[in-house]
């Protein structure tokens, strides 16, 4: 599970109990079923294909709800499986079982949309380039939503502001008005700033190209460019900079793309368009 902050996680499980139970509990579950019934519940792939990814985090939902379920790990994160398959199982008293299930599913659902649509689109670049997410994330749930990604089979850019620079459009704008071109100086501002921290910078023209290269930045992203702009931008680049496609990075795009010679090609489309993974919790009595 590494790349999971379970202090975040635990915190986002909390959030969701509360506003599921509203400290009145599961009213339906406690009229119900009594006390120790046990049971056991499956978690079974609904689709012909998925890639598992965020059974901690059904894990750690139970175990807020009833530290005595147990929970089965019958598949690991970034198995492939098919259509019936059985993922995990939870055993204990049912009525922690059916209390977490919705928000289990919730978590669990989420994790392996992503990791399947980031395997899809990796598969696509033949090897010959990366694919990377973006901060194009649901508020709260970047960590795991980029936990899922690498568990998918793609790669993680920048996880905030922090942690790399990127010079925008905007940043160019306002670092224009110190003086010299925009990129230039952003560049420049940066490196006296942070000069622990890569730069990258996002280019809209193959002006801009050039000016980032010779600036010295270490990314820079080929924004909403055609493919025969992004051929030029490599010749221009001639290998100073590692490259970045981004804007429309469609499934359909990415073989043409990886053919150009660029690094990487960024699509939100991992995380922010992704369809929940089906996956139904099937609960017997024991």
């Amino acid at each position: 599970m590494d790349g999971i902050d379970f202090k975040r996680l635990d915190t986002l499980i909390e959030l969701a109990l509360e506003e599921d139970l509203d400290g009145r509990g599961d009213v339906t579950t406690l009229a119900v079923v009594p006390e120790n019934r046990l049971a056991e519940g499956k978690f079974i792939s609904k689709q012909d294909f998925m890639v598992v990814a965020g059974l901690a985090a059904a894990e750690r939902v139970f175990k807020k709800i009833d530290p005595e379920l147990e929970f089965e790990y019958v598949c690991q994160d970034g198995d492939a499986v098919k259509r019936g398959d059985v993922i995990a199982i939870v055993r204990g008293r049912a009525r922690g079982i059916l209390t977490g299930e919705r928000t289990a599913l919730n978590f669990i659902q989420r994790l392996c949309g992503v990791a399947t649509m980031s395997h899809f689109y990796a598969g696509l670049t033949q090897g010959k380039m990366e694919i990377l997410d973006t901060r194009k994330t649901t508020p709260g749930f970047r960590n795991l939503e980029k936990y899922a990604v690498k568990v998918g089979g793609a790669t993680n850019h920048r996880i905030g502001l922090f942690d790399r620079a990127m010079i925008k459009d905007n940043h160019r704008e306002m670092a224009r008005l110190d003086g010299d071109d925009g990129v230039t100086m952003a560049v420049k501002k940066v490196r006296e700033a942070y000069p622990d921290l890569e730069i990258e910078v996002e280019a809209d023209s193959l002006e801009e190209v050039r000016l980032a290269a010779e600036a010295g930045a270490e990314y820079i992203l080929l924004d909403n460019m055609s493919n025969e702009m992004m051929a030029e931008a490599v010749k221009i680049n001639a290998g100073r900079a590692k490259l970045e496609a981004s804007g429309n990075i469609t499934a359909e795009r990415i073989p043409s793309i990886a053919q150009l010679g660029v690094d990487y090609a960024s699509s939100g489309a991992l995380t922010h368009s992704v369809k929940s993974a089906d996956i139904s919790l099937d609960v017997k009595g024991l």
